[in-house]
């Protein structure tokens, strides 16, 4: 092998080179390594998204059960809490992996969601303020997901502009794998029933309410013994070559950053931000209304709903791997952007679909018949003294129940099957464009940035939902989804041409 003459050092098993103050390994071990680091970075995506969609079904109905006072509103807060903390994590997250390894913000994030998630498994023991409780450790456990900002930037950071789409895909993939356990796992844990186990030397309750939490407590504690032991510290220009990076952190440390130039577009940065607010915003939306709207336009009960909306979650996910299976694909034969495009379009038909129409309404709660004609002069049903009974149906205290049209499951399961092509396709090319707009760059901070901005929607989503709804309904509710989501469409056609890979906007790399 003929080795150049800037090359500082030749070792048996790899060579090193430096060149403008940058440490470029050439090594098959350090490849593999890398490849098994960015699969423990998908194992990872994959027990975050577990961790947080085992009890999203039931969040609801455990809120009832612990706390009666507990409305459709404050349940908004309680989801909303979760990508609160997530915002406020998500950058700090970002800046502490730019300049440190990257398992210190792992491991320690990993530590705070299995610590939120007992916490969680606990808040029924309080004599009072119980749902208080769910509200702080539902931010503990948002607090801990804040790692998602340097799941994606060490992805990003280790893999080439041609590997890029693929990984973020597989990544993504994972993620919707975890979308389907979760609600599954958690439908399976719904036959242990309300009362459950009682464990009184640790005075726990292990129940359809607390089990999901717990194992996904368990599901921490292996994510942080798979990141001490295989995580590694990787970095690779847009050709692919291996580069050690500020928080490489063997031996021979490097401490001197990789500089590249030209100046990232951040009219561009700011316009997927944006675009992935309204991305998540809708799926937030979409997630928090489930249960309630199921409840109400279905008469369900509280385990009819906690089970049944598992299963079409779990669905939902199964569709989504499928969907990044064909994304990877189709994103090589005709672009990114025009899936983005499309999939936007998909998400807007499917708010669209579930919007109430006809004259049929309803059930009201206590109420022995279904309303199929216009209401006018009735008076909402009060509930029967001294019964023990479940009520079921839309709650009179919302007055649209009254004169609002029933949405049919038809309409529900059409409208989940066209959301759940379009928001994980989404989801996957919002955060590829979003990595290739910043090229080579450290990518921690923006990429905390951008999941501040996704928590941000997940933190309003649900509070604008529940309150909307409450007030005035879904068809208030889904009408200005839809209005947004067209603005979305607006914005990315206008941006459409700014929305291109740092390397093809410098004329490195053709597009």
């Amino acid at each position: 092998m003929n080795v150049p003459s800037f090359m500082s050092s030749c070792h048996n098993t790899h060579i090193t080179c430096m060149m403008h103050g940058i440490i470029v390994i050439s090594n098959g071990n350090a490849d593999r390594s890398r490849w098994r680091s960015i699969r423990v970075m998908y194992f990872t995506m994959f027990l975050s998204s577990v961790g947080f969609t085992i009890v999203i079904t039931s969040i609801w109905p455990y809120l009832k059960n612990i706390d009666e006072s507990a409305d459709a509103s404050f349940l908004g807060w309680v989801v909303a809490a979760y990508s609160l903390g997530q915002m406020v994590a998500s950058p700090l997250f970002g800046l502490w992996s730019n300049h440190r390894p990257r398992r210190e913000p792992l491991v320690c994030s990993i530590f705070i969601n299995v610590s939120a998630n007992i916490y969680y498994a606990y808040v029924y023991l309080p004599p009072s303020y119980n749902k208080i409780h769910m509200l702080l450790a539902r931010t503990l456990v948002g607090i801990g997901a804040g790692n998602v900002a340097v799941v994606r930037s060490y992805v990003a950071g280790a893999t080439s502009l041609k590997e890029r789409t693929s990984a973020m895909a597989n990544l993504s993939a994972c993620q919707a794998l975890g979308f389907i356990l979760g609600p599954a796992l958690q439908a399976v844990l719904s036959f242990t029933g309300e009362t459950g186990i009682s464990v009184n030397v640790i005075q726990l309750q292990v129940n359809m309410y607390t089990a999901p939490a717990l194992l996904a407590a368990c599901f921490g504690v292996i994510n942080i013994l798979l990141v001490i032991l295989v995580l590694r510290e990787h970095f690779v220009d847009d050709h692919g070559k291996l580069i050690h990076a500020i928080n490489y952190t063997p031996e021979e440390r490097v401490d001197v950053a990789p500089e590249v130039e030209g100046d990232i577009d951040q009219i561009a940065v700011f316009t997927s931000n944006v675009l992935f607010f309204v991305i998540l915003f809708i799926f937030a939306v979409f997630e928090t209304i489930s249960t309630p709207l199921s409840m109400d336009m279905f008469a369900w009960t509280r385990k009819e709903a906690v089970f049944y909306n598992g299963i079409i979650l779990a669905a939902i996910g199964f569709e989504s791997i499928l969907v990044f299976l064909v994304v990877k694909v189709v994103s090589a034969r005709i672009g990114d952007r025009p899936l983005l495009l499309g999939s936007l379009i998909l998400i807007f038909a499917g708010f669209f679909i579930l919007l109430p129409w006809g004259n049929q309404y309803p059930k009201i709660q206590w109420a022995d018949i279904q309303n199929n004609t216009m209401p006018t002069t009735q008076l909402a049903p009060t509930p029967p003294s001294n019964t023990s009974l479940e009520p079921t149906g839309c709650p009179s205290e919302q007055t649209w129940c009254l004169f609002t049209p029933v949405i049919h499951l038809a309409q529900y399961i059409t409208s989940d099957i066209l959301i759940g092509v379009g928001y994980p396709t989404c989801n996957v090319m919002s955060y590829t464009l979003y990595s290739k707009i910043l090229g080579p760059k450290p990518q921690g901070v923006y990429m905390g940035w951008l999941t501040a901005s996704g928590s941000g929607a997940r933190t309003l989503g649900p509070v604008f939902v529940s309150h909307v709804y409450t007030i005035l309904g879904p068809r208030w509710a889904f009408s200005v989804i839809c209005g947004i989501v067209l603005a979305a469409v607006v914005l990315l056609s206008a941006m459409y041409k700014r929305l291109i890979a740092f390397s093809v906007r410098h004329g490195r790399v053709n597009e």
